[in-house]
């Protein structure tokens, strides 16, 4: 039975008021630059020569479109989030990136929910299979796209895509994969005091696994935000469909630490052991901590912890809605303002990002009537 937590009237007020300018900011950006996705703005604006680093976005700009035809103009975005959809039809053989869960889980998957048509349920499953095909059996784990004896924290929010593929299909073998996978990171990359590594390097050799790494944060042994964020709603939805405790221990950690090192803050910076950070806040992070937590409040066995996750939860999306929502105005093309990319790379440093835009609506539509588990999304 979901449990019942109420944000206060003003907070509703405000997350109304924010998906007023998403309505605005992507109804723009689809009249200004149509079948065009981005990654991240530079000096506020989407569209730009930069580099991508990797193609693992598209789906953020489409799910939008999809909780945009819920809550404002039904018949108008449901046209745009179908057309957008299919745009990715092909991308679920793509076996480049580690990331098919973020294509297609909020695209094809409410398509699919919406129509109950089997076609388009069997684009999430493919996906769903492809991921599969990254798992190196030796070592145990799926590989990142940037190398093969590396793994990435990330993989932990497209990793549900492959239980969904498994439980539709009742395949055992690709069940086995994403557990073992699963099971692996949480060995490896999540730390005992519950914040996680980035990256994960194994000897395809022997299976061992070597060290762990970072491509984003401060440095190796430090505690990227994002990277925490992603174990922490991944780990979570893994929960819910396996009921294993070790998963919902390993989600439980990185919430707590999270709220244990950001605090009333509520918006952490792009790594907590930075001691001079570039930026004060990175808030895809907080916007992917506050979906995160509001679905492990619903997991939680403690109802003591699902009181604190969902107010912490309210906590960040009040400071979201009431200091970091740009403006119905045309000079900044973004919602989520001072996210950051790839700070390493000077990529998209104090902008708006396609995954925080993403997720704090995700988070926003969750206290406005949603579901609050990934997987009934």
């Amino acid at each position: 039975m979901k449990r019942e937590f109420k944000p206060s009237e003003d907070l509703i007020a405000q997350a109304k008021s924010a998906v007023d300018v998403f309505d605005n900011k992507v109804r723009r950006l689809v009249t200004n630059h149509p079948d065009y996705f981005p990654l991240y703005s530079e000096q506020g604006k989407w569209k730009h020569g930069k580099e991508s680093w990797t193609n693992w976005c598209e789906g953020f700009l489409g799910g939008q479109m999809w909780l945009l035809a819920k809550h404002k103009d039904s018949t108008f975005w449901r046209e745009r989030a179908e057309h957008y959809s299919t745009l990715l039809k092909g991308r679920e053989f793509d076996r480049e990136v580690h990331d098919l869960g973020f294509t297609f889980w909020p695209t094809w998957r409410p398509w699919y929910l919406q129509t109950n048509d089997k076609a388009l349920n069997d684009v999430v499953i493919q996906a769903g299979k492809t991921m599969g095909l990254r798992f190196n059996k030796k070592a145990g784990f799926l590989r990142s796209f940037l190398a093969e004896n590396s793994t990435f924290i990330d993989i932990m929010m497209n990793v549900g895509i492959i239980y969904y593929a498994a439980e539709e299909t009742n395949d055992a073998e690709l069940r086995k994969i994403v557990d073992t996978h699963v099971s692996q990171t949480r060995r490896f990359l999540v730390r005992g005091d519950g914040s996680t590594s980035h990256e994960g390097i194994f000897d395809l050799e022997t299976g061992e696994f070597l060290k762990q790494t970072t491509q984003q944060g401060w440095r190796d042994d430090s505690s990227w935000a994002r990277g925490l964020t992603w174990a922490l709603y991944g780990f979570g939805t893994c929960y819910s469909y396996t009921q294993n405790p070790d998963y919902l221990d390993a989600a439980e950690r990185t919430a707590d630490f999270y709220i244990r090192r950001t605090g009333n803050r509520f918006v952490a910076p792009n790594d907590w052991e930075e001691p001079s950070p570039i930026m004060e806040y990175e808030s895809s992070a907080a916007a992917i901590a506050a979906a995160g937590l509001l679905q492990l409040s619903q997991l939680t066995e403690s109802e003591n912890k699902a009181k604190e996750y969902a107010e912490y939860a309210f906590g960040i999306l009040d400071k979201l809605t009431r200091e970091f929502t740009s403006k119905v105005d045309d000079s900044w093309d973004g919602v989520l303002l001072h996210g950051s990319y790839h700070e390493q790379k000077k990529l998209g440093v104090n902008e708006s990002v396609m995954w925080g835009e993403y997720f704090f609506f995700e988070a926003l539509d969750r206290i406005l009537g949603g579901e609050w588990l990934a997987k009934d999304r």
